[in-house]
């Protein structure tokens, strides 16, 4: 058993350890490592499943952090709108990206507490990228990342590992895969490979 392994008997809340009785039921264990400070984004891969969202939800109220995930204004427009903002959603513009990484970073920077998850694949269907919108809110706002992976074949649900980006945009990513490749999701299929949308063009002579 990993030290990070969250155990029923060990949680205070009702919530908590009800909620980690449904993830261990279906055979799922979950680990955690405190967060690495007030403000940051959960990086979520891979993301092949609608059930990805019951876990991560479940997972959420075991761990008792109040982590919010950015979706599509649209969502929010409908009759479901109220219980998404209540799971802790936020909508999204996708019509002018640059206005909304700077906004979106400071309202982060503005609370006191706020963790946000994203899922860079920003669909469940293959993609040959990751889009690069997680990459470019972290360095707006300076916060650090926490690499979250739910791994289908061991039902792992894992928030253990912490990383600081550089701005070096390679060796970011090098870090990111070593953590996160070779953990599947429920359609392994689907998982786009771990690089960004956009790469810096390289310098001229």
């Amino acid at each position: 058993m990993s030290e990070f392994e969250l155990q029923v008997a060990a949680l205070p809340r009702w919530r908590q350890r009800a909620a980690l009785r449904v993830l261990n039921f279906f055979g799922w264990k979950v680990l955690f490592r405190p967060l690495p400070g007030p403000r940051g984004i959960c990086v979520i891969y891979p993301h092949t499943s609608n059930w990805d969202f019951p876990i991560g939800l479940l997972g959420k109220w075991a761990m008792d952090q109040p982590f919010r995930f950015l979706a599509k204004d649209s969502l929010f427009k409908s009759p479901l709108g109220p219980w998404f903002r209540w799971l802790g959603g936020e909508p999204v513009q996708r019509g002018a990206p640059q206005g909304t990484i700077k906004a979106q970073a400071e309202r982060m920077n503005a609370a006191n507490f706020y963790w946000v998850g994203i899922t860079p694949e920003g669909t469940r269907a293959y993609r040959p990228n990751w889009k690069s919108g997680f990459y470019h809110l972290a360095m707006e706002a300076k916060v650090p990342l926490v690499l979250v992976f739910m791994d289908y074949p061991s039902k792992t649900l894992s928030l253990v590992d912490h990383i600081h980006l550089t701005g070096d945009q390679e060796a970011d990513m090098a870090a990111i895969r070593t953590v996160l490749e070779g953990h599947q999701g429920l359609h392994p299929e689907n998982a786009a490979p771990i690089i960004l949308a956009e790469r810096r063009a390289e310098p001229r002579g």
